[in-house]
């Protein structure tokens, strides 16, 4: 089978692939194009993401293509070590027994830590788009991607300055491991990676030599490290950084542009949210469920394994699909209808499973629920450009939009009839 995330339908309807797949009475495939094993099915999905002594993590942020050999070179010289996403045991519950106590994740927590910090940025955005009446807005550049980035900057204690730096090292990375760059490009964000991994070192080097400490994420990670290497190293606290400068912004920034795709893309939707109609944590529950952020994740199998009728080889990569996990019928009613009311949302896998379950998963809710809540407040009549066409990045696990172009209209829309027939145009896709 091929898959093919990089081109063709996959770029406008990823959905339709996974259909395909769960359709298939054999569940697990083989990827030719990818040199991947598929895993679709809710039950092994889930199953894998759990059992991470079988499907182990050392290469899940490991390219998955040949690395052209200068850029290797330059890969060879990062020396962060593996804290979250690439840590098996013994490293990974040690360091995350560190982010519990440091990073706010459970939903009390989270807005008792960070509601503050999360609605004083939403506001600030917010506010700038409804001063532009009128015109006509492209929501990814201007919200969905600059909000999670300035709250995980808060909340690690990064300067604002440096955010222009920080999302273009973040987006090389994923385009690095997960999408398909030729050689050039592949020296290019390898650099980016190295520089990237420099500036976090930097950052907590700096901390240390202040020793002003501090309240944030990297004063708490160090005040828990103790001065204690069998705790935390300060690499590892460096790396814990570099980790959540990347995660802690770019599945938010996905779940927010999602989620505004969907409401806005069905005018009765957004008016609904707008009439309080809608509740809006299920209707950030159901986007979770129907259009994850991350569609695909990278497993290594430490052993020979049968999934289904299907054996995998030890040493094999597999991409567990999230995306048809989150549309098997077997566990979803009606899986390919967005259904805000539906009852069975909350089975989705789109934060994981097991011991790598999402650190930020209560934070990237808090946000969504927020920028839906201020914008159908500031600017209810914010509706899609009409001729929008929907098409992601080409990238084997983050489902992220090119675009999603609005128009910012203050009024409500039930002040605005005349107007009120372009919102009424489903998305379309490219």
């Amino acid at each position: 089978m091929r898959l093919n995330p990089f081109a063709g339908v996959y770029l406008t309807d990823p959905a339709s692939m996974w259909r395909r797949i769960l359709d298939d009475p054999a569940g697990v495939h083989y990827a030719e194009d990818l040199g991947l094993w598929l895993i679709s099915r809710h039950a092994d999905v889930r199953r894998a993401l759990a059992d991470a002594t079988t499907f182990a993590n050392a290469l899940t942020l490991a390219p998955v293509y040949q690395v052209c050999p200068e850029a290797m070179n330059v890969l060879m010289q990062l020396d962060a070590p593996p804290t979250t996403a690439a840590a098996d045991p013994p490293v990974h519950p040690r360091t995350r027994r560190a982010l519990r106590a440091t990073f706010a994740n459970t939903a009390e927590r989270v807005e008792a830590e960070y509601g503050a910090i999360v609605r004083r940025r939403v506001d600030q955005l917010v506010s700038r788009l409804a001063a532009r009446q009128g015109d006509r807005v492209d929501l990814i550049p201007e919200l969905a991607t600059e909000l999670p980035l300035l709250v995980v900057l808060d909340i690690l204690g990064v300067p604002d300055v440096d955010i222009a730096r920080i999302r273009s090292w973040a987006d090389g990375q994923i385009a690095l491991v997960w999408g398909q760059p030729d050689p050039a490009e592949q020296v290019r964000l390898a650099q980016g990676l190295l520089d990237f991994w420099h500036y976090c070192e930097d950052l907590v080097r700096q901390r240390m030599d202040g020793g002003q400490q501090g309240d944030d994420f990297i004063g708490r990670a160090l005040a828990y490290r103790d001065d204690d290497d069998a705790v935390l190293t300060v690499p590892e606290v460096a790396s814990l950084a570099f980790n959540l400068l990347v995660a802690g912004h770019e599945t938010t920034a996905g779940l927010l542009a999602h989620t505004l795709d969907q409401a806005l893309s069905n005018p009765r939707h957004w008016s609904d949210l707008t009439a309080g109609r809608r509740a809006v944590p299920a209707f950030v529950a159901e986007t979770l469920r129907f259009a994850p952020a991350i569609d695909g994740w990278l497993r290594v199998t430490s052993r020979d394994v049968t999934v289904g009728t299907v054996t995998i080889p030890a040493g094999a990569r597999c991409l567990l699909l999230i995306g048809a996990a989150n549309r098997d019928p077997a566990v979803f009613t009606h899986p390919d209808r967005f259904d805000p009311d539906r009852t069975d949302a909350g089975n989705h896998l789109s934060f994981g499973h097991g011991p790598h379950f999402c650190i930020g998963a209560g934070l990237a809710r808090l946000e969504a629920e927020i920028v839906v809540t201020r914008l159908t407040e500031a600017i209810p009549g914010l509706r899609l450009a009409t001729a929008q066409q929907r098409s992601y990045k080409a990238n084997v696990a983050f489902r992220a939009h090119h675009t999603l172009l609005a128009v910012i209209d203050i009024m409500a829309p039930a002040d605005v009839p005349a107007t009120r027939g372009a919102a009424t145009t489903e998305v379309a896709a490219a």
